[in-house]
């Protein structure tokens, strides 16, 4: 016959998510909470037991490290709901803001590779910030900037949705983007396989950004040579 593992030296490993309540808490005194929220006081826990009866509540240990352990008088599954829901928004808000970077001349390609990184993050549940940054005379029209924007808005939809208008700051436009509820995500850019792989955002596009913005300097700087070089031209000509 098979011996089961275990006997007299099995060991036992303490689960952090365990709530002592009612008969299995172990301290001999305890402070107490009422059902309101009121203090009981310190008592030993079969007279709190016998008060969380008469209400026809739970007492439950709600600080097993205090000296004494506070228990309080509630009923249990709802406090069981309230603690799950309390840590569902604490790993939400615990998302990244990543942000995706777009120009108002960007390529049909880039745009869509860049859309669908953007799905991956609002998929995982990451807020989204979409940037789109003009250069020199593209100031000339904003609005096919905040177009742009507004079709990356659209192309996203189906996982996200913005929390405010896209606006103009500068140079750029930008706007936030929250996303939906997980039941409620659509995936139009990614199978679902690709939308669980983890990419970074659009860092690495600082450095394609810094460099155009220095050839764009560039230009500008060619145009003033020549510009000079013909006003000099020109005073020659004229002594």
């Amino acid at each position: 016959m098979v011996k089961k593992p275990g006997g007299k030296n099995k060991k036992r490993y303490h689960n952090r998510d365990y709530i002592r309540k009612n008969d299995k808490i172990r301290a001999r005194e305890i402070r107490v909470i009422g059902p309101s929220g009121e203090m009981l006081g310190v008592m030993p826990p079969e007279e709190a037991l016998k008060i969380a009866k008469s209400h026809y509540l739970d007492l439950v240990e709600v600080a097993s490290s205090a000296h004494p352990p506070v228990c309080r008088i509630l009923e249990f599954g709802k406090y069981k709901y309230e603690l799950s829901k309390n840590k569902r928004n604490k790993e939400k808000t615990s998302k990244r803001v990543k942000e995706a970077k777009f120009r108002p001349r960007i390529e049909e390609h880039d745009y869509v590779t860049k859309v669908r990184r953007s799905e991956k993050f609002l998929h995982q549940g990451n807020k989204l910030k979409i940037t789109l940054m003009f250069r020199g005379r593209e100031m000339e029209h904003i609005n096919l900037g905040m177009n742009l924007v507004r079709q990356a808005i659209k192309d996203l939809e189906g996982v996200g949705k913005p929390d405010d208008q896209p606006k103009l700051n500068g140079r750029f436009i930008i706007v936030t983007l929250s996303p939906l509820p997980q039941h409620q995500r659509v995936l139009r850019f990614n199978s679902l396989e690709e939308a669980e792989i983890e990419e970074p955002d659009d860092e690495a596009d600082d450095e394609t950004d810094d460099d155009q913005s220095e050839d764009f300097k560039e230009d500008d700087g060619d145009e003033s040579a020549e510009g000079e070089k013909s006003d000099s031209t020109g005073e020659k000509e004229s002594k």
